[in-house]
């Protein structure tokens, strides 16, 4: 497997797919953890694992109970019906547990873009390198299958633990959108973002 998602190829030039994006249900594996396509028969062990509130704090939605994590359920359904998203749970190879949920989401073919977000873990699993390597699995995925020229992450702007992360794995820091959104406690959440872009594309002061 490739290094470094902002290294995957040596590429001179990128090749575009003929079609961009093509979602479509796989398992992605890793060392530590799989990523399955989140279906139904997953929300019952996804709504015991999210009734813990300290794993929402930084969200706009706590999923902390079973009418909020189904919701959450069907609208990850409908959007992956419209070919806008595609959501994964997180199971952990060396005990077939779930640990937690990620997922592609505004996917935007005509820019060949998407972004790796909704993502969250069970306080148990926080820590132990689940995050780093679904993040991981994710990027190799959309820039050698998917065939996206750039992925982008937000998180809210005081999440420092996210933002770490993030830039562990080389995430570019693009800048903060102030008074983004409000978050379910009230409080108003500026959103840090990040992106990568495809092995091959110039940077900024080259790309023309």
């Amino acid at each position: 497997m490739p290094t470094s998602p902002n290294s995957l190829l040596p590429l001179e030039h990128v090749s575009l797919p003929l079609t961009p994006l093509p979602l479509a249900p796989v398992t992605l594996t890793g060392r530590l953890i799989d990523l399955l396509p989140m279906t139904r028969k997953h929300l019952d062990e996804v709504t015991a694992l999210g009734a813990d509130s300290s794993i929402w704090t930084h969200y706009l939605t706590p999923y902390d109970t079973p009418e909020r994590m189904a919701a959450y359920f069907e609208q990850c359904a409908a959007e992956e019906a419209q070919g806008v998203a595609q959501a994964f749970v997180i199971r952990v190879r060396e005990t077939g547990r779930l640990a937690g949920g990620t997922r592609y989401m505004n996917v935007d073919r005509a820019n060949q873009r998407l972004e790796i977000g909704s993502s969250w873990l069970h306080p148990d699993y926080q820590r132990t390198g689940i995050n780093t390597e679904a993040k991981y699995l994710l990027l190799c995925h959309a820039f050698d299958t998917l065939g996206a020229l750039r992925v982008e992450l937000k998180t809210d702007a005081w999440n420092t633990q996210s933002r770490r992360a993030m830039e562990r794995i080389g995430a570019q820091f693009e800048g903060t959108f102030r008074y983004h959104m409000i978050r379910h406690d009230g409080r108003i959440r500026h959103s840090a973002y990040y992106a990568y872009r495809a092995p091959g594309l110039a940077d900024d002061e080259d790309a023309h």
